[in-house]
């Protein structure tokens, strides 16, 4: 089996030394579709170095660290990218992301499930600087075809929605090209820009990374319902519920709880297809 859980999760943690400045958390933000309208002063928080700030998502992409893809060249694991579907992501913040800096970023292999037909790897990395911890970020990522060795099923609870109606629904917009700007913040998967590679995938043509729609959501929260205060956020897990391509837009549906918020997020011209599901941010 291309797999091997018991050598992946043993495998010696890898840790490598990040760098990003204010220059990859702008490319960062405009490749999740800030800066509309450009002179906003909302807007000018995610991309005028003066006043920026950092959304907590960031840390996914910081430094490009191991990565998605990265991560599947961890010892063990020898699998087609062609199988691979990122299945959910989860951030904590141990204190908020700075605009710049370089920070040691440890990255294992936490976990390996079999799902019967799947396998979910959990890829966990963990950012410190001078000044101590910055985040840990866990990263399941769903590989077809290669369970059904009889291995632990891991978590499969739901979060069930609130039954009222949302405190707040946002609708936002995926540019054509957005996917082709997110990718250079460091997720080269060619599932999101060739449109032959997303055949052999299973998809008439390339979809939106995962890790964009996270950080649309996230800042859709942050936006309406946290005063657009992005150090009130303290963690933001989500399960990646369907896809979603270029050009559709999101509807990010919102429960407002003490402490949390409970995100729902769909496209709307599927139907309301889901998108994000199981998705919670915890905050101040």
């Amino acid at each position: 089996m291309p797999i091997d859980p018991a050598k992946a999760v043993a495998a010696e943690p890898r840790s490598a030394e990040i760098s990003w400045d204010h220059k990859d958390v702008q490319l960062y933000h405009l490749g999740l579709g800030a800066g509309t309208p450009a002179t906003d002063p909302d807007e000018l928080r995610y991309t005028l170095e003066s006043r920026l700030h950092v959304l907590p998502s960031f840390a996914t992409v910081a430094g490009a660290g191991m990565g998605v893809v990265g991560g599947l060249s961890a010892p063990g694991i020898d699998i087609d990218l062609a199988a691979v579907l990122h299945g959910g992501q989860s951030v904590t913040l141990h204190r908020p992301v700075p605009t710049g800096g370089r920070a040691v970023s440890t990255s294992r292999v936490a976990a390996v499930y079999d799902k019967g037909k799947a396998a979910v790897l959990v890829l966990r990395t963990e950012a410190a600087d001078d000044e101590g911890p910055l985040w840990t970020s866990d990263a399941q990522i769903f590989v077809r075809g290669e369970g059904g060795w009889g291995g632990d099923r891991g978590p499969s609870e739901r979060l069930p929605v609130p039954e009222r109606e949302p405190d707040a629904v946002a609708e936002r917009p995926i540019r054509e090209e957005q996917a082709l700007l997110y990718r250079l913040s460091g997720d080269w998967n060619p599932l999101h820009a060739d449109p032959e590679f997303a055949k052999l995938a299973g998809f008439d043509r390339p979809i939106l990374h995962g890790l964009c729609s996270y950080g649309m959501t996230l800042k859709a929260v942050v936006d309406t319902l946290l005063d657009g205060d992005v150090t009130r956020v303290r963690a933001y897990r989500t399960r990646f519920a369907g896809v979603v391509f270029p050009g559709e837009t999101l509807r990010v549906r919102m429960w407002a709880g003490e402490g949390t918020v409970q995100v729902t997020v769909t496209a709307v011209e599927r139907d309301d297809a889901p998108v994000l599901a199981d998705t919670v941010v915890e905050h101040s």
